[in-house]
């Protein structure tokens, strides 16, 4: 039996818009497709082991040192705030003279802002090491799942030559989303630098979250995306192009991977994700343009 979509379809699903909820539909429609597979269980067991080990790495490395970290500077809030109001001018000493007042809000929801970016970071660096560590697993998984979904897959031979520029192309891959990270996190990082903390703190957070969002994005697209040597500059567009579905995707799988002890689990869910998501709004109208090539 063809597992091939109808031309119709895919047709279908590339050519009109990306709705908002489409988006977040992938990882559920993921989860079905695993459950319906069994096959494809053996290239899931093994990165969700890798996941183990590293996530109780950075668990006792990262997040329980980290989470400390958050109550023992939190505690100073009201003390702190109270000496920069009044280190200000006299007339913006009396406008912000509430805000020791109500400090005790303010440290809760600066905490819980910490602890948002606090479990970003962990669920990052967990997709980022677990790629590395698990890339021959989920480099087969994606394969499968395109196949299914597309009838073929572009193969490449295995040469040391193509070994070598395959290194050279994930290493240029990560550096340049280093890059991107450099690039648009230190003007986030000045916005903490605002007379008000809490504002700049919630500013940055909110846009850390986007950028976070791009770069897990990129990871769990990318193993579709780069079987057919698309530059680092192609693939940002990719996700560009398929707004806002891709931008509720992105979304949802960053706060998958946010999450502790589930994501040990949904980085293999979400790179299936990906992978759908790549099969039903990218890859057919960019194997069209190859073959006119």
């Amino acid at each position: 039996m063809n597992d091939r979509p109808q031309e119709g379809t895919i047709h279908h699903v590339v050519k009109l818009p990306g709705n908002f909820v489409a988006g977040f539909a992938y990882p559920l429609r993921a989860l079905g497709f695993l459950s319906r597979s069994r096959p494809l269980w053996s290239s899931v067991v093994m990165p969700i082991v890798i996941n183990v080990v590293l996530g109780i790495g950075l668990y006792l490395g990262l997040l329980l040192p980290g989470w400390g970290a958050i109550d023992q500077w939190t505690a100073h809030l009201p003390s702190w705030l109270a000496e920069r109001v009044a280190t200000l001018p006299l007339w913006a000493s009396r406008l912000l003279g509430w805000l020791p007042a109500v400090a005790g809000f303010l440290d809760e929801g600066l905490r819980g802002l910490l602890a948002i970016g606090l479990f970003i970071l962990t669920g990052l660096l967990l997709v980022q090491f677990g790629a590395i560590f698990g890339a021959p697993w989920y480099g087969n998984l994606a394969e499968q799942v395109e196949r299914t979904q597309l009838g073929k897959i572009p193969m490449r031979a295995l040469t040391l030559q193509n070994a070598s520029e395959d290194i050279g192309r994930a290493i240029g891959f990560q550096l340049k989303k280093l890059l991107l990270v450099i690039g648009l996190g230190l003007p986030l990082l000045l916005l903490n630098l605002l007379p008000l903390p809490v504002v700049g703190s919630a500013i940055a957070s909110g846009l850390g979250v986007g950028l976070a969002a791009l770069l897990v994005g990129l990871d769990f697209l990318d193993p579709s995306l780069e079987r057919r040597r698309l530059g680092f500059r192609r693939k940002l567009g990719v996700l560009l192009r398929t707004v806002p579905a891709s931008a509720t995707f992105c979304l949802s799988c960053l706060w998958l991977v946010s999450i502790p002890l589930l994501n040990l689990v949904t980085v293999p869910l979400c790179i299936v994700a990906g992978t759908l998501f790549c099969c039903d709004r990218v890859l057919p109208d960019l194997d069209r343009a190859a073959q006119k090539d």
